[in-house]
């Protein structure tokens, strides 16, 4: 069995700065990934098969297979292949589901960007660059940049795509209040569209120049995310309270993320949260390099 590690996508920064006429939504944001994700494996099998699992399992279980982003990007990824002529065996996919549902730290988009190196590596299909892209595109905004898994500036609506180079690692605590916030109705209540440019990363090789400009940056999602669900602004106190040198929402809520000096801070801050606030989902992790 191929097993394929799919990391939570941290928005360290995002800023909306306008909208297509097709209603998608411009953005520019610095995306960060963490050590902490879900877990996705594959293997030959005498016919499809899909299974859930995982502490944060049950809260797909009502959720149709063929609607989860793990199927519909085998069956994407098994279309291009018949395209191309090529007709590719059955699999048995596993999730093993360890990130919070509609979290603003893309759970789905990293399960299916996951799902789509884990396949090419067990078919032996490796279909261009500008099919894989578009294919991740189709299956949601924020697969690219998932599929990338690197720190990165993501443009457009999640597609175009800078590498940036970190000159260090960022300890950090996530948390969620337990509540699924959807990303539609976040954009929908957006009171301003055309917002600033995302500033120029400054201190990408020093850390305390970095946190230095993450605070001139925005999550203009934020805002919203907060006036819906009100455990946002929550959060956000109980990072603070628990010495992050700084905290923010990740994308479209209601996960919220905490920055801290060390590793060993970034623990103790999350079994404090822990005890605190023992309905929430709260995890020390730390961003890959």
């Amino acid at each position: 069995m191929l097993r394929i590690d799919a990391p939570a996508k941290i928005n360290l920064a995002l800023h909306v700065t306008g909208r297509r006429a097709d209603g998608y939504h411009l953005i520019e944001s610095l995306v960060v990934f963490a050590r902490l994700g879900d877990l996705v494996s594959v293997q030959a099998a005498d016919r499809d098969s899909f299974e859930l699992r995982g502490p944060e399992a049950a809260a797909l279980s009502n959720e149709a297979s063929s609607s989860n982003l793990v199927v519909r990007a085998r069956d994407g990824l098994r279309e291009a292949a018949r395209q191309s002529g090529v007709d590719l065996q059955p699999v048995k996919i596993v999730l093993d589901k360890r990130l919070p549902v509609a979290s603003g730290i893309g759970g789905g988009s990293a399960d299916a960007a996951a799902t789509l190196k884990a396949l090419c590596q067990l078919w032996d299909f490796h279909p261009g660059p500008d099919i894989l892209s578009k294919l991740a595109l189709e299956l949601g905004a924020d697969v690219p940049m998932c599929l990338d898994g690197q720190a990165l500036v993501a443009r457009g609506i999640g597609e175009k795509l800078s590498p940036v180079h970190l000159g260090f690692g960022l300890d950090l605590v996530i948390v969620n209040p337990r509540v699924g916030v959807s990303t539609p109705a976040v954009f929908s209540a957006l009171e301003k569209r055309d917002n600033a440019p995302l500033p120029a990363p400054d201190g990408v090789d020093d850390k305390e120049r970095f946190l230095e400009w993450l605070g001139t940056a925005r999550n203009d999602l934020q805002p919203p995310a907060e006036r819906m669900v009100p455990a946002i602004a929550n959060c956000l106190s109980a990072l603070e309270l628990a010495g992050a040198r700084f905290y923010r929402m990740s994308g479209s809520g209601a996960s919220c993320f905490g920055l801290f000096d060390s590793a060993e801070a970034a623990r103790q801050a999350a079994t404090r949260l822990q005890q605190d606030h023992p309905g929430w989902f709260v995890a020390a992790t730390e961003t890959v390099r």
